[in-house]
């Protein structure tokens, strides 16, 4: 009689199939954190990019510069007028800050500080550093006579 000595194993061992087990897990793990990450990204910069509100302001435009180390962006400075909330005291200043995107824009606004304007904007939900540090952007300037 003859034996079967069949040294040449060709099924893998337990512990290979467990290792190519957890390596398979942590790389399906990996992907779908890559995956909930571009979403989230995805998802914050279309809620950031959402109008909210749109409307003008008047005012003294008393400050306008550009800002940044990377990116560089517009940013003011309006005083709207006073408030006095009660008889006999001083009059209280009302600054609203804005950013402006559109290069035109800030042309046109360098040029005109401490002068009356009127501004259009969009207030948007949140900001994008690329895009300003407030959440309301001017796109376009009427001079006020």
């Amino acid at each position: 009689m003859e034996q079967n000595t069949n040294t040449n194993n060709t099924q893998p061992s337990t512990y290979e199939k467990g290792k190519k087990t957890v390596k398979g897990f942590f790389l399906k793990l990996f992907l779908v954190l890559i995956l909930i990450g571009i979403l989230g990204l995805l998802g914050f910069i279309g809620y950031s990019s959402f109008t909210y509100s749109d409307g003008n302001r008047a005012g003294i435009l008393i400050k306008f510069s550009k800002k940044g180390y990377v990116f560089k962006t517009y940013e003011g400075e309006m005083n709207l007028g006073g408030i006095n909330p009660m008889p006999g005291n001083t009059i209280a200043n009302n600054y609203w800050q804005f950013s402006v995107v559109n290069d035109d824009v800030a042309l046109a606004l360098d040029t005109l500080q401490g002068k009356k304007l009127r501004l259009h904007y969009k207030e948007k939900k949140g900001h994008l550093f690329w895009r300003g540090e407030t959440n309301y952007l001017v796109d376009e300037v009427v001079v006020i006579p």
